[in-house]
């Protein structure tokens, strides 16, 4: 059956990967007690429990790391230009009858994942029917990391708060993505994590769209969507997932797995 046009979320896990990484190559191998990276947040992917998890691989190695691991893994064209590309075309290889309407891509740098992350992405689209894309937040304060550009801030409006839901429930409406210190004046600023959920047909739409002038700008792919008239809603969590691309990001990553200090 075709549930494309089903009220009914059928999500699909797609876990993107590639080797090559300047400041870490190699990286969906690195060793992590024992145990590739990737395997690690395919476990934690699987954890979440919201439906299949399938690792989009760049290359054979991953693969077979997968595969090794007791995992579900296709190998893409390893010249797609950006993750969201290979997600799209791991469902499309992996559900070509499309029964799964809603593809939430994670990232394969994501080894300590809190699996409740997963579940508040695919919960944003649950609740709003005219949603196309959700995505995760979580509030900072750190003021050397609302001033470094190497962590994007969402610009939200927060119509969850006017409703008067809990905070651990609340949403807000992406307006802005920018590596900026935004928005200015007083109350939260959102970090944002980047876990997506998208409605299939969003999906299919986004990857068709060709860079938008506000994407080549902030290096950030999000801002496609939004300048296309997508809309894309985010979650609020209470902690960051921590992803990997430094040496030292590996480090704390094993030390959080393995209950080590460095």
């Amino acid at each position: 059956m075709n549930k494309e046009t089903d009220h009914k979320l059928t999500p699909l896990v797609v876990i993107p990967a590639r080797m090559a990484s300047q400041r870490l190559p190699g990286k969906p191998l690195a060793d992590i007690g024992g145990v590739p990276m990737i395997v690690h947040v395919l476990q934690r992917a699987l954890a979440a429990n919201v439906g299949p998890v399938v690792v989009a691989c760049a290359e054979t190695e991953i693969l077979d790391a997968v595969r090794a691991g007791g995992g579900m893994a296709v190998l893409t064209d390893p010249d797609l230009p950006s993750g969201t590309d290979r997600v799209r075309a791991a469902a499309d290889i992996v559900d070509p009858e499309r029964n799964y309407n809603c593809i939430i891509n994670v990232q394969g740098d994501l080894p300590t994942l809190d699996p409740l992350a997963v579940t508040a992405a695919v919960d944003v689209l649950a609740q709003n029917p005219t949603c196309d894309i959700s995505t995760l937040v979580v509030a900072t304060k750190d003021e050397r990391e609302i001033a470094d550009p190497n962590v994007v801030k969402a610009v939200l409006s927060m119509e969850a708060e006017a409703q008067g839901q809990e905070r651990s429930k609340k949403q807000g409406k992406a307006l802005y993505f920018t590596r900026a210190a935004a928005p200015s004046g007083a109350g939260a600023v959102w970090h944002h994590i980047g876990i997506y959920a998208y409605r299939r047909g969003a999906l299919d739409r986004f990857c068709a769209l060709p860079p938008s002038p506000l994407e080549l700008r902030e290096k950030l792919e999000q801002l496609r969507a939004l300048e296309a008239g997508m809309r894309i809603d985010a979650a609020v969590i209470d902690s960051e997932p921590h992803g990997v691309d430094t040496p030292e990001d590996l480090q704390r990553a094993r030390n959080t797995i393995l209950g080590t200090t460095s």
